[in-house]
């Protein structure tokens, strides 16, 4: 590529090694991937080989490439020679940046396990833990009413995954008087973490954040020993769990600090968290719950109890009281039984599975339940992706902890090309045979062992095939362990099948062909799940249409379906995988559920200029209410009082400036270099505004112009015989749009009907009373959310009972090459 070169530095020196890479001819696919890249660097603007065959001396080419060699000499004093990574997990003086805005956040770094530091970090928390087990095994102790106690229940001995038959942890199960004693204490508040001031409870939790940075090896070592939870998995929930405690702290304190704002806490809070995560999510709920202002109680799963004593032992070192943050260790029945049913047990976060999040809600169907539940996780890939990157994002989506994330891949949806090509499948069938699989407490292991023994669904995946189905990879116990499986892969997977409609939650992915793409999106929806989903291709056109069509909380392109990240990839579902508002962990918003807002002072003189509403649909509303002289104008008017309209003026104009700065806008807040991570917000279309004898013609308004707002479409879905006249007059008002807003009179029996019949997917009322049990009821089967929460005027607060939002993370980067991105202004990741 350079022999002019070549020869002119051959008469300068002796010696000169050429070198280029060789393959076979089977293999030369994968060479042409290599030569592109080379010929990428070798054609830069700033690469001396692009100008080389027709440079001449004094040339602009020259002058340029004579600047560019002499600045560099020039830099060379300042060249640093030792080595640009030098973390040290064995100094824990770390601390976190002192910005109090939630928009600069910067994220906690995961390890780096490459630094031999590090590793030899890493295997000290292994001679640490591995030895505390059997006769010297953990003795865990509940948290009730500001004392530690030992359960009065019956004994569980929790077993490590990685080695059958050894104990690693132990503790007594709370009773029902221990489980009473712990409400009343949460309802009581003792503490008065209520009523503190909010300024102290920002601080307390940056503490708690530190106390975590501290204990990063304690936690890793936990999760191993009870979880079989390799460290390279549980490190970076332990930077989660200093996310969440730094972002929910400064999320909270920006809305308990806003003027338009009265926020106070909903009370007692109830986090039940799960296995699989056992760090990050039961730090997440404790985190926003208390920093909105909440006492919490922590369920924590039965089989990972010892990190989530840890964690809490984080917060009590903190500084907060034991009385504010309780741990209760109990059964998932004990706590179905006398912790949920407590009728002054308002709100619930919950992380489990589906099935769990119905059974809760068959019982206590008034209960304010936060969820995120299952998923049944899938990844596109078309025949225009980059099949080598591919098989590597799939392998970690798939396998990364024995695929007992929520977020991971189990489907894998290939088009026909990729299908029948022999070499992308004996390279996937070769990386994922390629898998260290063994104990968690072998730091070369890549893929651990599951929590506990397969049953149910997990085990008929695992060992059996549909009609149709074979295994290009067969999963095969190991070792002796009953937990230990290596991956598999069943092929030819028919729609329908139970493959393709169960979670599994374990290591086994399937495969099924598709010809066109919105089959492909066809059959992810059809499992009724909507979590996560990847799509693989290079092509932007195929990106839009799946980013636009696929239902799901998050998305990924062209990398990973797992590792979501506070702030950059906020996390949540639709459908069967979230029950709750859809509004997103690590987002923003998360904390708004977790508060009550009382109603905005009123301006007590008459704004002089009338608001204009940018937003058009909504300006349209506003002329006709607030300007025409007919009949229907002049009567609706009417029903509002002085105070009422100027009220309905604040909230409109509320609305239209919350809905253009946040809520019709897609927001990266990091701008990261080759990486898009977009928070966005998509409007109901099927909402039920509820009108009943009980509402203000103020909440009624006011929630018309909520959804005008946000783009979505609603219907004003009255009691038989309530303000029938009144609501014929602002129909008439909104009949050039009536689209948007329609008008229905229903009993709650027709109401309940439509529910079932899949035609609402969001209910609003104007306050908590009247929502009758049915409707409830009918709502949780179909996993509809009733926003009950009294009207607000505030658009902060208001608009996102009409919304989900969604995250959008597409590495735009290639191999490092940002292409015709390469000039954007991005922000570095540290």
């Amino acid at each position: 590529m350079a022999n002019h070169q070549r020869r002119a530095l051959h008469e300068l020196v002796d010696n000169l090694l050429l070198y280029a890479p060789a393959c076979s001819r089977k293999d030369f696919i994968h060479a042409i991937g290599y030569l592109v890249r080379r010929m990428d660097e070798n054609t830069g603007p700033d690469n001396f080989l692009r100008h080389a065959f027709k440079i001449e001396v004094d040339s602009p080419d020259w002058q340029k490439m004579e600047k560019l060699f002499l600045d560099s000499i020039d830099r060379m004093d300042s060249v640093k020679t030792g080595p640009r990574r030098t973390q040290d997990r064995r100094d824990e003086s770390i601390t976190a940046a002192a910005t109090d805005d939630w928009r600069q956040l910067e994220n906690e770094p995961d390890t780096d396990f490459s630094l031999i530091q590090n590793a030899d970090w890493t295997q000290s928390i292994v001679d640490t833990w591995q030895p505390k087990c059997d006769a010297n095994a953990t003795a865990i102790a509940l948290a009730i009413g500001g004392e530690d106690q030992a359960g009065g229940g019956d004994i569980f001995e929790s077993p490590d995954p990685s080695r059958p038959g050894v104990v690693v942890a132990k503790y007594g199960q709370a009773t029902e008087a221990q489980i009473q004693t712990a409400v009343q204490c949460a309802l009581n508040d003792p503490s008065g973490w209520q009523h503190m001031d909010t300024s102290d409870r920002y601080h307390l939790l940056r503490k708690v954040a530190q106390q975590i940075r501290e204990r990063r090896a304690d936690l890793i070592g936990a999760a191993m020993a009870d979880a079989g939870k390799i460290a390279t998995e549980s490190d970076p929930e332990i930077s989660e769990a200093i996310d969440f405690v730094e972002f929910y702290a400064k999320t909270a304190l920006d809305l308990q600090l806003d003027p338009n704002l009265a926020a106070k806490p909903v009370g007692a809070v109830v986090v039940i968290s799960p296995w699989n995560f056992p760090i990050a999510i039961p730090c997440g709920g404790i985190a926003a719950a208390l920093a909105a202002g909440n006492t919490v109680i922590l369920k924590p799963a039965s089989d990972t109890t010892l990190p989530a004593r840890i964690l809490c032992e984080c917060f009590w070192d903190a500084g907060i009281s034991r009385e504010a943050l309780q741990f209760v260790a109990c059964s998932g029945s004990a706590a179905g039984k006398h912790l949920l049913s407590h009728p002054d047990i308002k709100t619930t976060i919950l992380t489990g599975g589906t099935e769990t999040a119905q059974r809760i809600l068959q019982s206590r169907p008034d209960l304010h339940l936060l969820a995120e539940t299952g998923g049944k996780n899938a990844t596109i890939v078309s025949s225009l992706s980059d099949r080598d990157l591919t098989i590597k994002n799939v392998l970690h989506s798939a396998f990364s902890h024995a695929g007992q994330k929520c977020s991971a891949t189990s489907l894998l949806i290939l088009e026909q090309e990729v299908y029948d090509d022999a070499d992308f499948k004996a390279a996937l069938v070769d990386a994922i045979e390629s898998l260290k699989v063994g104990s968690a407490w072998d730091l070369k292991t890549k893929m651990g062992p599951i929590v506990r023994p397969p049953t149910g669904a997990l085990a008929r995946g695992l060992k059996e095939l549909e009609p149709g189905e074979s295994w290009a990879v067969m999963p095969r116990d190991l070792e002796d362990n009953p937990c230990l499986y290596s991956p598999g892969l069943k092929w030819s997977v028919s729609p329908g099948s139970f493959t393709h409609l169960t979670e599994l939650f374990g290591p086994v992915l399937g495969v099924i062909p598709y010809k066109h793409l919105p089959e492909a999106i066809d059959l992810v929806h059809q499992t009724g799940f909507g979590l996560t989903s990847g799509f693989e291709s290079l092509d932007d056109r195929e990106q839009e249409i799946w980013s636009e069509r696929l239902q799901a909380g998050n998305l990924y392109i062209n990398r990973p379906t797992t590792g979501a990240i506070v702030l950059r990839q906020p996390f949540g579902g639709m459908g069967k995988s979230a029950f709750g508002p859809g509004i997103k962990a690590g987002g923003p918003n998360y904390v708004v559920p977790l508060m009550d807002f009382a109603e905005l002072d009123t301006k007590t003189v008459e704004s002089e200029k009338p608001i204009a509403p940018e937003i058009p649909s909504l300006s349209a509303f506003w002329q006709q209410l607030a300007t025409t002289r007919s009949e229907a104008a002049q009567q609706v008017r009417n029903l509002l009082e002085q105070d009422g309209w100027q009220r309905l003026q604040d909230a409109i104009s509320s609305y239209d400036r919350f809905a253009n700065e946040e809520i019709r806008q897609s927001h990266d807040s990091l701008k990261l270099v080759g990486q898009d991570n977009i928070r966005r917000y998509q409007p109901m279309t099927h909402v039920r505004i509820r009108v009943t004898a009980a509402d203000s013609w103020l909440s009624i308004l006011a929630r018309c112009a909520a959804v005008i707002a946000v783009g979505g479409r609603a219907t004003i879905s009255r009691q038989t015989g309530v303000l029938s006249e009144e609501l014929v007059a602002l129909e008439t008002l909104t009949h050039e749009w009536a689209g948007d807003i329609e008008f229905v009179e229903e009993s709650d029996e027709e109401l309940v009907a439509e529910i079932k019949n899949d035609q609402v997917d969001r209910i609003r009322y104007a306050g908590y009373e009247p929502v009758p049990l049915a409707v409830r009821q009918a709502a949780d089967e179909k996993f509809v959310y009733v926003a009950d929460r009294p009207v607000c005027f505030d658009g902060r607060i208001e608009l996102l009972w009409y919304v989900r939002e969604q995250s959008l993370c597409i590495d735009y980067h290639r191999y490092g090459n940002l292409g015709f991105r390469a000039d954007e202004e991005r922000r570095s990741v540290h």
